[in-house]
């Protein structure tokens, strides 16, 4: 009998793409998987009350170690997808000898040019509440710089539009993410450590529903790594190429499984 998993994973591509990566890997081994998506904390309490079993990702410690914490249900993680990490970045247009730190914000010759608006994405993403810290805590807001929640789409067509007209101004983000594959984008140093440090992207499970997998289905979920430059990739295909998630995971497999030089 061909077994199923409920598979869930958080609403943002760059998770859709390394989501498809572990999909491939349960119909390899023959699963039949359901999947689904939602926002941070719902996906969380999705998987909490057990309408998901399986997770991708959980950002721990930081990101989200307090979604995790309050699930009720025994977790087992299966290895490491990747590791991500938050920052506020630049344009490489912006001169690094003038806008270097997060204090360089509050320059007059550089607030002169800076946008005031940071726009973010959703409330529940660990960079938005990092964010929403890091205006109060440099002090920003007494210079008129405020952090804006929204969707993807706000926060990465303000970058390319914002990009295409050469304006100064800051984009609260995270290693992968799509827009590292087409741009350079400086991180400002951030002395307080508000953006979390590096998680570690883990993949979890229901604990009885892992107990019930073939040694090989496991040895092989936790040898997936294809590390930030592969999923920032994948992300790319995805949003600027258009393909669907799991046909840009078929484009990356298929190239770790071709002979070298080939």
């Amino acid at each position: 009998m061909q077994k199923h998993i409920r598979l869930g994973y958080i609403d943002l591509s760059f998770h859709a793409a390394s989501a498809a990566l572990v999909q491939r890997t349960l119909e390899r081994h023959g699963y039949l998987v359901d999947v689904s998506t939602a926002p941070h904390e719902e996906m969380f309490r999705l998987y909490s009350e057990g309408q998901v079993e399986m997770l991708v990702s959980a950002w721990l410690p930081a990101s989200h170690g307090a979604y995790l914490a309050a699930c009720k249900k025994p977790s087992t993680s299966l290895g490491v997808l990747y590791n991500p990490f938050c920052i506020w970045g630049v344009p490489d247009y912006v001169p690094e000898d003038q806008v270097a730190t997060i204090a360089d914000l509050l320059r007059p010759d550089v607030a002169q040019r800076m946008s005031r608006r940071i726009q973010g994405i959703n409330p529940g993403a660990g960079i938005s509440r990092f964010s929403k810290a890091m205006v109060t805590q440099y002090a920003l807001d007494a210079e008129g710089y405020f952090f804006a929640q929204g969707t993807e789409a706000d926060c990465f067509n303000r970058y390319e539009q914002s990009y295409a007209e050469r304006e100064w101004f800051v984009v609260p983000l995270w290693h992968p993410q799509y827009l590292h594959h087409a741009y350079q984008i400086r991180a400002l140093d951030e002395p307080l450590g508000l953006l979390g440090g590096e998680d570690q992207a883990t993949l979890i499970a229901a604990s009885d529903v892992v107990q019930e997998m073939p040694k090989e289905l496991i040895e092989d979920l936790i040898s997936l790594q294809p590390g930030n430059a592969a999923v920032s990739e994948l992300d790319f295909l995805i949003r600027h190429k258009k393909l669907s998630a799991l046909e840009a995971a078929d484009i990356w497999l298929a190239r770790q499984s071709a002979p070298a030089g080939a």
